[in-house]
């Protein structure tokens, strides 16, 4: 209905006011992709039911699928703003930071404070995390070079896009095949432990899925094609905001890259909350931290490989390609270290998150932003 409304106010010729015709748009995409993702985690969650996957390997394939709505915001605004585009895959993955750490603060405790995190992300998740603080540290200080001096170069060109993206993407490889391996083992220790048998983690596995309906794989394709249709709808409504904000009402490219990163991320924190409130607890950590790692090797490569597509195939022209080194860039890859370094440092202890922990998460977070909003555009 809002959408009806959008394009019959523009056949007035006093339609709308541009602002509120920028919001309705960013609330009926936000709606739509909200919608859309809810059809791919239940789909996902009806293909792990019937193949009897675990917790954590759901997760991991829920978090990857929730990220779908998000691919598909970023390619429409690549036509609109590449560097807004860019800027967006890559706050986010501050804002998933944010967001896990404060998770990690309320999950349940035994009687030394103390939550036993997943091996999954005590061992793999840790390498990944000093992996891509490392990358986002040399990135940024070869920018920071480039930009500070007088050589002639100040840009990426779309072959660096691609080089980059294509390590980003292939760490993520491994890591999801480290991932993976590392669960197994820790579940076949459990199961030795426990002397539990074949019917037994069947038996525990029907429990855990009782309450999801499998479904026939045709039904199960079927909700993944309705989810990617939902997203495709409500990322071009949400593009539309980004063209208006940028494009017609030259508002601030950072602080409506914010906007939308938070808002990107809504259908992920949903998951989360859905997942913590069932107590599927092994869910709701691996999309909180799959949301740092998979925005940064999944989403983000996509991103630069999207651009680089653009500047090649599409329009080389366009006012913002080459991707300039900016500030603004130059800031969210050099905080990618101290961010990913503290996070590990803290998981190296295998124990949930504490106040003085999430204190410090999220002043980092702090000081990013406030170095955005006032130097970064």
């Amino acid at each position: 209905m809002l959408s009806a409304l959008l394009h019959l106010a523009g056949i007035f010729e006093h339609g709308m006011p541009l602002y509120l015709e920028a919001i309705f748009s960013l609330i009926l995409g936000l709606i739509i992709l909200q919608a859309a993702c809810e059809v791919l985690v239940i789909g996902t969650e009806r293909l792990a039911a019937r193949y009897k996957w675990n917790h954590y390997i759901a997760g991991t394939l829920a978090e990857i699928l929730s990220t779908t709505p998000e691919l598909v915001v970023i390619a429409f605004l690549i036509p609109v703003s590449p560097e807004t585009a860019f800027i967006i895959g890559v706050i986010t993955i501050y804002n998933n930071a944010l967001v896990f750490s404060l998770y990690s603060f309320f999950l349940p405790k035994d009687k030394q404070g103390k939550f036993v995190m997943p091996t999954p992300i005590t061992e793999a998740g840790t390498q990944i995390l000093i992996g891509g603080g490392s990358m986002g540290l040399i990135l940024g200080l070869v920018m920071l070079t480039f930009y500070s001096s007088e050589q002639t170069k100040n840009s990426f060109h779309y072959l660096d896009l691609v080089f980059i993206s294509i390590v980003l993407l292939a760490i993520f490889a491994v890591y999801v095949y480290k991932l993976i391996t590392s669960y197994a083992k820790e579940e076949a220790e459990v199961r030795e432990t426990l002397s539990m048998s074949s019917e037994d983690v069947e038996q525990r596995l029907d429990i855990v899925y009782q309450n999801v309906k499998p479904g026939s794989l045709f039904s199960i394709a079927l909700m993944f094609f309705a989810g990617l249709v939902g997203a495709l709808i409500g990322g071009e409504e949400v593009s539309r905001f980004a063209t208006i904000m940028i494009g017609e009402l030259d508002f601030n490219p950072i602080l409506t890259a914010l906007i939308l990163a938070l808002f990107a991320g809504m259908s992920e924190y949903v998951i989360l909350w859905q997942s913590h409130r069932k107590k599927e607890y092994g869910i709701a950590l691996a999309n909180a931290f799959g949301g740092i790692t998979q925005v940064m090797f999944l989403v983000l490569p996509f991103t630069l490989l999207g651009i680089a597509f653009y500047q090649f195939f599409i329009n080389p022209a366009h006012v913002e390609l080459p991707l300039a080194f900016s500030l603004s860039g130059i800031f969210l890859l050099l905080f990618l270290f101290p961010t990913f370094y503290t996070l590990a440092s803290l998981l190296e202890e295998d124990h949930t998150l504490g106040l003085l922990d999430t204190t410090i998460m999220t002043g980092i977070f702090t000081f990013l932003i406030v170095l955005l909003a006032t130097y970064g555009a």
